[in-house]
């Protein structure tokens, strides 16, 4: 503790533990402390299931049908990667996929009228899907098209768009394409959560349905991944990354104060020691007068002993109910993994809802969901603030992550490690920065 380190990172949810591994490849001194005795934060699996049954207080341990209680993990963030995004990039660059193994999410539904159908992954299947009629086929077909087709930097590609003036309303105009298709190709293509991007320039959206075109031409099931034993075994991934150089890490370890002088932070205080730094990177609980409410996320957490119906008895996949089918303003989201992904007992399943808080009774929100769910073993119910930091860190180099959002992937986090980084280092975020550096990939004896 009683030393001086460039960065002391506060928390080992995923982007703190990202972050401590792009500094410590970077040749800083880092130190990486959690007041939890276990990796991951806001953003761990939670095993054995006795731990679960704990952390939501229930009164019952769970029941023999449950199987044993170390064959499960259970997150507490549902999320999945995709497959072409920027946390596979950032796996793949500084080889952090090596302590992990993937599995393709079998398939991606979508909600319309009370029925759930396959966002078709295939050319076949999108002429065989009952999603819309014939003539729309055709002219969604043309849409792709132009989508796959176009390039920013080539006026050719834009056929009269406009990628920084023309709204994303309009570019369905021009291909003609109707309601639900709109629905279908904002929600469950570019997977927004609300219909804001509709009046804004339409680059973005364009951008993400290249991501989403790109990510499942990889494996051709779905655009995402899964890691297998759980999302917690990402943080423990790039921790592990981080020590290899030189990072310190403590468990278990209370913070009693983050030590500040003439408004900038020079140390954090624990158990009457002061650990000394430049630089503090940590997750909303550490500082909370530097962070503010900007919102509410439930989550559900559902058991169950049998797959999804309607959903071919896939062992993984997701489910967008998109807000226009159920009037609210943002979507439900159901992650479904099950014993295939080592998270659940032989013959379990987990389904995972969540949604943006929108009204004063959240679990009346997601009925619509819990009812694709039914039969139901058990639920685990958690409504959280979501935070964001109110001090960019610029004057006080404390550097706060923003609360894991209702999304479905891991998008949204890595923008906020990129952000981080620049305000940390002054200069915009490389991936090249992540390698690890030549000599050092096999200084690692495998374990």
């Amino acid at each position: 503790m009683d030393e001086e380190y460039d960065v002391i990172v506060l928390g080992t949810g995923l982007t703190e533990c990202i972050l401590s591994g792009i500094m410590s490849v970077n040749g800083k001194k880092v130190l990486h402390m959690d007041r939890n005795p276990y990796y991951g934060g806001e953003s761990s699996s939670i095993t054995p299931l006795e731990e679960l049954y704990k952390r939501f207080t229930l009164p019952d341990s769970p029941p023999e049908s449950m199987g044993r209680g170390r064959d499960w993990n259970v997150d507490l963030i549902p999320k999945f990667l995709m497959a072409n995004g920027q946390l596979v990039k950032m796996l793949l660059y500084t080889e952090v996929t090596r302590y992990l193994d993937f599995k393709v999410v079998e398939g991606s539904f979508v909600y319309k009228g009370g029925k759930i159908y396959k966002v078709p992954s295939t050319e076949t299947e999108a002429l065989a899907s009952n999603l819309m009629g014939m003539f729309e086929k055709r002219r969604f077909r043309k849409f792709l098209v132009f989508v796959a087709n176009f390039d920013e930097n080539d006026p050719k590609t834009f056929e009269g768009v406009d990628p920084k003036i023309t709204t994303m309303r309009d570019v369905y105009k021009k291909f003609d394409l109707g309601q639900d298709v709109i629905d279908f190709t904002g929600h469950a293509l570019a997977l927004y959560r609300t219909d804001d991007y509709l009046d804004v320039p339409c680059l973005e959206t364009i951008n993400r349905i290249k991501l989403y075109s790109e990510s499942l031409a990889r494996y051709g099931k779905s655009p995402y991944l899964y890691p297998l034993y759980g999302l917690g075994e990402l943080p423990q991934g790039f921790a592990r990354l981080s020590a290899i150089y030189g990072g310190t890490y403590m468990l278990n370890k209370p913070v009693d104060e983050i030590v500040m002088e003439d408004g900038h932070v020079i140390g954090v205080k624990s158990e009457g020691e002061v650990a000394r730094c430049k630089q503090l990177i940590c997750d909303p609980s550490y500082i909370t007068d530097r962070v503010r409410k900007a919102g509410q996320v439930i989550r559900v957490i559902c058991v169950l002993s049998h797959p999804i119906k309607n959903t071919n008895d896939s062992n993984s996949c997701q489910i967008i109910i998109p807000q226009n089918q159920v009037n609210r303003n943002s979507d439900i989201y159901v992650c479904m993994i099950s014993y295939a992904h080592n998270v659940a007992a032989q013959g379990k399943y987990i389904a995972i809802i969540s949604t943006t808080v929108e009204t004063s009774e959240p679990e009346a929100e997601i009925e619509p969901a819990l009812e694709l769910l039914e039969p139901i073993d058990q639920k685990f119910v958690a409504i959280s603030d979501l935070y964001e930091p109110t001090d960019d860190g610029t004057d006080s180099q404390v550097f706060a992550s923003r609360s894991y959002d209702a999304t479905t992937h891991f998008e949204t986090t890595c923008n906020d490690i990129k952000d981080i980084y620049k305000r940390m280092t002054g200069s915009d975020f490389d991936f090249e920065n992540m390698k690890r550096k030549q000599n050092d990939v096999f200084g690692e004896d495998e374990q």
